[in-house]
């Protein structure tokens, strides 16, 4: 049996979306069509093309090869356009995940930027704060924090920001401003929950003010920030999110200070569809031109930072 080219397109819409569900609601098909289509494509091909993941369907050898061809009969058709317009190749659906901060913060506004000029292109974020995947099926960008080892993946690096300790005005009126690290003792952490926490270097605490108890902790970084502006104890927050309330206070800046690493975790081929590329770059420009916030430095000159 010959390969057709609606059976590559199918395998080519499981790759993106690592679901046979999925994919058939984008194509509209019925799950029952994406599942035949897959098993002639692979009688055709010989070999199979998807194999099971944790996270889906993931692409075996062979299917990466065909998903390759699948992507230059897509580009070729989209080639064509209406007569006499040149069509935007930017567009599609854009799959990634990044922490609660970065989303808001980085990626947010950079995809804003980038549809103004795609106004084709759609981008999903997913907020997470984990290590970086083995298997990303149906995953087409991850932000984590700290260096991934990751196989059959490309990672790079976009940039740094940096933690601080921060309370409320009126938490220091009330229980007085600890004048050391020592005295945080008597004074409680607002942080990520310790038993669900994925990520080892965001485990700072323990190795910076071992002494703290827990106050409330939280999955969600806008809720260490929220919780901490309300008075719940002393959070230890990303400068880049804490320095927006002029009602909160850096304790410490010069002494107390945790440097992590974003970085950008894609699959090899992901670079060759140009929305996926579109929104790579575009995450690099914003890291860039916010680096001053992320690092910390993002108080006008003159604002109280104890």
């Amino acid at each position: 049996m010959d390969t057709t080219p609606n059976d590559l397109l199918v395998l080519l819409a499981v790759s993106r979306t690592a679901k046979f569900t999925t994919a058939a609601h984008h194509l509209g098909l019925t799950h029952s069509t994406v599942s035949r289509r897959i098993a002639a494509l692979e009688k055709s091909l010989g070999g199979r093309v998807l194999a099971r993941a944790d996270s889906g369907w993931e692409l075996t050898e062979l299917g990466e090869r065909a998903v390759v061809v699948a992507e230059q009969m897509e580009a070729a058709v989209h080639s064509l356009g209406e007569q006499g317009q040149v069509p935007d190749p930017v567009a599609g659906v854009v799959r990634m995940t990044a922490t609660d901060g970065f989303s808001a913060y980085v990626a947010s506004p950079a995809v804003a930027r980038l549809r103004r000029r795609h106004p084709g292109l759609s981008v999903e974020i997913v907020t997470v704060t984990r290590q970086a995947l083995q298997q990303r099926s149906g995953l087409d960008i991850e932000v984590v924090v700290g260096e991934p080892r990751v196989h059959r993946a490309e990672a790079v690096k976009l940039g740094d920001y940096e933690l601080g300790l921060y309370a409320a005005r009126d938490y220091l009126a009330a229980h007085s401003t600890p004048t050391s690290v020592d005295e945080l003792s008597e004074h409680r952490l607002v942080y990520f929950v310790d038993s669900m926490l994925q990520v080892d270097d965001l485990d700072a605490p323990t190795r910076l003010f071992p002494s703290m108890k827990d106050a409330l902790t939280s999955t969600n970084v806008f809720v260490h920030v929220e919780a901490t502006r309300a008075g719940a104890g002393v959070g230890f927050l990303p400068c880049f999110m804490a320095d927006r309330h002029p009602d909160l206070v850096r304790l410490f800046p010069d002494t107390v200070a945790e440097r992590l690493p974003y970085w950008m975790v894609l699959r090899p081929d992901s670079l060759r569809r140009p929305a996926i590329a579109a929104v790579v770059q575009a995450l690099r420009d914003q890291t860039v031109a916010h680096q001053e916030a992320l690092l910390g430095r993002g108080r006008k000159t003159g604002d109280t930072r104890k």
